[in-house]
C-alpha cells in the first residue's frame, strides 16, 4: 500500500469520526432522540473521542456528552460511572478554550441534577480546574466555569462551602465587573447560589466586596442581569440584620422601587422579595423602607400582580405591619388592607390566601383603630370562610383562625362583627360575643341597633355551657336590656305567649 493510500485511509477515518460526533451532538440536542442514543451505547463510543488527536473531535464529543448528561439524571449517572469526569478535568487544564467550554458544560450538566452527582463532580477534582478557568482571558470560558460552579453550589451548604474553599468567590466578584453581559449574569447567579445557604457563606461573598458591585447594576437595562442581581442581594439580606443593613447602606433605596414596575415579571418578583427580606428584620429597617415610599410602591405592586409574583409583596406588608402600631398604620394609610382583601378574594391558591390572612392579622391585631380598618374592608366573613372550608389546607385554616382571633380581640366596630354571629363556630363566636359584651354597656345607640338588627335574638339562640366564657359574655349583654325585652327575643317565647292566651279566661 502506497503512502498516499495510507494517508487516504487516515483521512477517511478522521472524516468518519468527525461526522459521527457531529451527528451524535446534533441528535442529542433533540429530546426525542435521547433514549435511542442511550440504547445504542453512545456513551462508551464517545468516551475515547475525548482523547482524540483532532481538537474539534474532542470538543464535539464533549458537547454531545454534555447534551446527554443534561437530559436526565440517569444519563448524568452514566457519565460518572463511565469514568469520564476525571478525563474532562484533566483536559480542562491542557486544552484550548473551545474544549474548556465544552468540558465545563459537561460538568455543569452532571452537577445540576442532584447533590450526589454534584459531589461526584467535586470528588474528581473539578473545582480547582474550574476556578483556574475563571482566570482565563476568554470570557466564554469564564462564563462556562462560573455556570458549573453555581450549579454545584446551589444544592446545599457543604457543596457551596467547597466552592468557596476552592477560592471561587473573589474571582466571581471580578467576573461581575467584566463588560460582557452574559458573564455578569452567570457570575451574579453563582454568587446568589452560594449566599443562599447560610449567614457565613453570605458573609464570605460580602467580604469579597460583592454588594457594591451588585448595587451598581440595579438600574442596568438588561432584565436577565437585574433578575440575578436582585436575587443575590435578597439571598444576602435574608440571613441577618447586619447583612440586610449592609445591603441598605449601598444606597439601593429609593432606586430599587422603580424596578417594582419593570416590564419583566421576574425582576419585579425578585425586587419585592429583596424588600421583604430587608423589612422583616427590624422596625428600623421597615421604617427606612416606609420613608423611601416603599410601602405605597409595594401596595401598588400587589394590586398589579397575580399568583406567586404577588406573594413576596403580600408578605412584605405583613412583616412591616407586625413590627409596630405606627408601621401597621402606614400600611393602612397606603391602602394596603384594600389590596390584601382583593388578593384574598381573587387568589385561588391556598398558600397565597394564607399569606393574605396572616398579613391582615398582623395589621389588625394592634388597636381598635387598626382592627376597624381591617374589618370595614369586609374580610372577616372571607377569613371565616377560609377557616371553615373543608378543602382548605391546614396552613390556611390555622392562619385564618389566628388572624380572625387577632382582629376580633381588638375590633369594636359592631356592624362588621354582626354577620359572624350567624355563621361562626363556637370557638370563634366566643370572641365575637365577647366584643359585643365590651361595647354595648357603653353605647346606647349600639344597644338599640343590636336589637333592631336581630343581634339580640341571635344571641339568645346560642347554646352555652353554664359558667363558660361565652355564657358570661351573653349574661353581660342580657343585663343591658330590660328582662321582658330579653324574654321577648328568647327562643320559645311566642309559644309561651300563645299558651298563656289559651289559658286566659275569656271575659263574659
Amino acid at each position: 500500500m502506497s503512502q498516499r493510500q495510507v494517508l487516504q485511509v487516515f483521512e477517511q477515518y478522521q472524516k468518519a469520526r468527525t461526522q459521527f460526533v457531529q451527528t451524535v451532538a446534533e441528535l442529542a440536542s433533540r429530546p426525542q432522540n435521547i433514549e435511542t442514543l442511550q440504547n445504542a451505547g453512545v456513551m462508551s463510543l464517545l468516551r475515547p473521542l475525548l482523547l482524540d488527536i483532532v481538537p474539534t473531535i474532542q470538543q464535539t464529543a464533549a458537547l454531545a456528552l454534555g447534551r446527554l448528561a443534561n437530559y436526565n439524571d440517569d444519563l448524568a449517572e452514566a457519565v460518572v460511572k463511565g469514568d469520564i469526569l476525571p478525563q474532562l478535568v484533566y483536559s480542562l487544564a491542557e486544552q484550548n478554550r473551545f474544549y474548556k467550554k465544552a468540558a465545563a458544560f459537561v460538568l455543569r450538566a452532571v452537577a445540576k441534577h442532584s447533590p450526589q452527582l454534584a459531589q461526584s463532580v467535586v470528588d474528581c477534582g473539578a473545582l480547582d480546574a474550574l476556578v483556574i478557568c475563571l482566570e482565563e482571558f476568554d470570557p466564554g470560558v469564564k462564563e462556562s466555569a462560573a455556570w458549573a460552579l453555581g450549579y454545584i453550589a446551589r444544592h446545599n451548604g457543604e457543596l457551596a462551602q467547597a466552592v468557596v474553599d476552592a477560592g471561587a468567590v473573589p474571582l466571581l466578584v471580578l467576573c461581575i465587573q467584566e463588560p460582557e453581559l452574559s458573564l455578569k449574569r452567570i457570575a451574579a447567579s453563582a454568587l446568589s447560589d452560594i449566599c443562599k445557604h447560610s449567614p457565613e457563606l453570605a458573609q464570605t461573598v460580602v467580604d469579597a466586596g460583592a454588594i457594591a458591585h451588585l448595587a451598581q447594576m440595579i438600574l442596568n437595562p438588561d432584565a436577565k442581569l437585574k433578575r440575578q442581581v436582585f436575587s443575590a442581594l435578597s439571598q444576602i439580606s435574608k440571613h441577618s440584620v447586619d447583612l440586610a443593613e449592609m445591603v441598605v447602606e449601598a444606597e439601593i433605596f429609593p432606586a430599587v422601587l422603580t424596578c417594582l414596575k419593570d416590564s419583566d415579571e421576574y425582576v419585579r418578583k425578585n425586587v419585592a422579595t429583596l424588600i421583604r427580606e430587608i423589612a422583616k428584620h427590624t422596625p428600623e429597617l421597615a421604617q427606612l423602607i416606609v420613608n423611601a415610599g416603599g410601602v405605597a410602591a409595594v401596595v401598588d405592586y400587589v394590586g398589579d400582580s397575580k399568583g406567586n409574583v404577588r406573594l413576596p409583596g403580600i408578605m412584605m406588608l405583613g412583616y412591616v405591619a407586625a413590627h409596630s402600631e405606627n408601621l401597621a398604620m402606614a400600611v393602612i394609610v397606603s391602602k394596603g388592607v384594600v389590596q390584601l382583601a382583593i388578593a384574598l378574594t381573587e387568589e385561588p391558591e391556598d398558600h397565597i390566601q394564607a399569606a393574605c390572612a396572616w398579613a391582615l392579622g398582623q395589621i389588625g391585631r394592634h388597636t381598635p383603630e387598626h382592627a376597624r380598618a381591617v374589618a370595614v374592608s369586609n374580610v372577616l366573613p372571607k377569613l371565616l370562610q377560609c377557616y371553615l372550608r373543608t378543602e382548605s389546607s391546614e396552613d390556611l385554616q390555622t392562619k385564618s383562625k389566628k388572624a380572625l382571633k387577632n382582629i376580633l380581640q381588638k375590633c369594636v366596630h359592631l356592624p362588621s362583627l354582626e354577620p359572624l354571629l350567624h355563621d361562626a363556630p363556637p370557638n370563634i363566636l366566643k370572641h365575637v360575643v365577647g366584643q359585643f359584651s365590651k361595647v354595648l354597656p357603653h353605647d346606647s345607640k349600639a344597644r338599640r341597633l343590636f336589637v333592631t338588627s336581630g343581634g339580640l335574638k341571635k344571641v339568645q339562640e346560642i347554646k352555652t355551657e353554664p359558667g363558660s366564657a361565652l355564657a358570661e359574655y351573653i349574661n353581660t349583654i342580657n343585663n343591658q336590656y330590660p328582662e321582658e325585652v330579653v324574654k321577648y327575643y328568647s327562643p320559645g317565647y311566642s309559644d309561651a305567649l300563645l299558651e298563656r292566651l289559651e289559658e286566659y279566661p275569656a271575659q263574659q
